[in-house]
C-alpha cells in the first residue's frame, strides 16, 4: 500500500480536527491502522480484535500487580497494544463494512474490562503497603480507594466527556457525523424489538440507561437541545450561525474531553506504577480529574443556558 493510500485511510478515521488528540493523531491512530490493515490481510474480524484487546488489557492489569520494573514495563506495552486494538477494530469495521451491534457492544465494554483489572491489581499491590503520612497499611482502604476512583471518578468523567464530544460533533458535522443519542429513542427501540432478540434488547436497555445518565448530568443542555429539535426538526436546518457559535464556545472544552478519557489516565497509571506509587492513579482520579470535570461541566452548562436565552427566549 502506498503512502498516499495509507494517509487517506488514516485521515478518514479521524472524526474531526476539533476533537482529535495529538497523541491519537500522531501515534495511536496510525498504529491502529497498521493493525487493521494486517488484520484485513489475515481475514481477522473486528470483533476478534476487540476480544483480543480484552486479554491484552487484563494481562496489563496483572503486570501492574508486580513491583519490579520488568513486569511494569510489560504492562505498559500490553495496555498500549490494547489501545491500538481499540482503534483498529473500528477502522477495520469501516474498511470492510463489518459493523454490527455485537461489535458496538464489545467495543464499548473493552475499556471497562481493562480498567477493572487494573484497579483490582492496584488494590492487591498496595494491600500490605503503608498509607503515606499515616503509617497504617492500606488493607481494605485500598479497595475503597480504587472502587471510588472507578465508580465516582472514571465512570462519570468518561461518560460526560464522551457526551460533550458527541454534542460538539453534532453541531460541527450534523447527525451523520455524531453519535448523539437520547434515552427515549433507545427505549423505543427496546419496545419495538421481539422478545427473542434478547441480546439486542439487553444492549439497547443498557445503552438507554447510559444516555439517561448523560441527560441527567446536563439539564441546561437538555432544555437547549429540546428547543433546537422543536424549532428545527430536521437537523440540517439548524442555522449555520448557531452551529458556528456552539462550535466556537465548545471548542476550548475539547481538551478536557480528551484529558478525561484514555491517554491522560494511561500516562498517570504508567508514571505511578513505574515510580512505585501505584495509588497515584486512583488518587489523581479523585482529586485532579474532578476539577477538570467540574470546569468542563460548569462551562458547558453555562454556555447552553446563555445560548438558549439568546436563540429561543430573548
Amino acid at each position: 500500500m502506498n503512502k498516499r493510500k495509507f494517509n487517506e485511510l488514516l485521515r478518514a478515521s479521524f472524526k474531526s480536527d476539533d476533537t482529535e488528540e495529538w497523541l491519537d493523531i500522531h501515534f495511536n491512530r496510525p498504529m491502529g491502522l497498521l493493525v487493521a490493515l494486517a488484520a484485513e490481510r489475515l481475514h481477522i474480524t473486528p470483533n476478534a480484535i476487540t476480544i483480543f484487546s480484552f486479554f491484552l488489557g487484563a494481562a496489563a492489569g496483572w503486570m501492574f500487580y508486580y513491583t519490579d520494573l520488568a513486569h511494569n514495563l510489560l504492562g505498559v506495552l500490553l495496555l498500549t497494544l490494547a489501545n491500538f486494538c481499540d482503534s483498529a477494530d473500528g477502522q477495520l469495521a469501516r474498511m470492510t463494512n463489518q459493523r454490527s451491534l455485537l461489535g458496538r457492544a464489545l467495543d464499548g465494554f473493552s475499556s471497562d474490562v481493562w480498567f477493572t483489572c487494573i484497579y483490582f491489581a492496584i488494590f492487591l499491590r498496595i494491600f500490605d503497603d503503608p498509607i503515606p503520612f499515616i503509617g497504617v497499611r492500606w488493607g481494605l482502604w485500598g479497595l475503597a480507594l480504587v472502587f471510588c476512583a472507578g465508580v465516582f471518578g472514571h465512570t462519570p468523567q468518561c461518560r460526560l466527556a464522551d457526551y460533550y464530544r458527541q454534542i460538539h460533533l453534532f453541531f460541527l458535522l450534523g447527525k451523520a457525523g455524531s453519535e448523539l443519542d437520547d434515552s427515549a429513542s433507545q427505549r423505543a427501540i427496546v419496545k419495538a424489538l421481539p422478545k427473542e432478540k434478547w441480546f439486542d434488547r439487553f444492549y439497547y436497555t443498557l445503552y438507554g440507561n447510559y444516555c439517561a445518565a448523560q441527560e441527567k448530568d446536563t439539564p441546561n443542555f437538555q432544555v437547549f437541545y429540546r428547543n433546537i429539535q422543536q424549532h428545527y426538526p430536521n437537523a440540517a436546518d439548524i442555522p449555520q450561525e448557531l452551529r458556528d457559535e456552539v462550535r466556537a464556545r465548545s471548542l476550548p472544552l475539547m481538551k478536557y474531553t480528551n484529558m478525561l478519557t484514555h491517554n491522560l489516565r494511561a500516562i498517570t497509571l504508567f508514571v505511578g506504577c513505574l515510580a512505585g506509587v501505584p495509588y497515584l492513579y486512583p488518587v489523581v482520579e479523585l482529586t485532579v480529574m474532578p476539577l477538570m470535570y467540574l470546569k468542563m461541566h460548569r462551562t458547558h452548562e453555562r454556555m447552553c443556558r446563555e445560548l438558549n436565552h439568546k436563540w429561543f427566549e430573548a
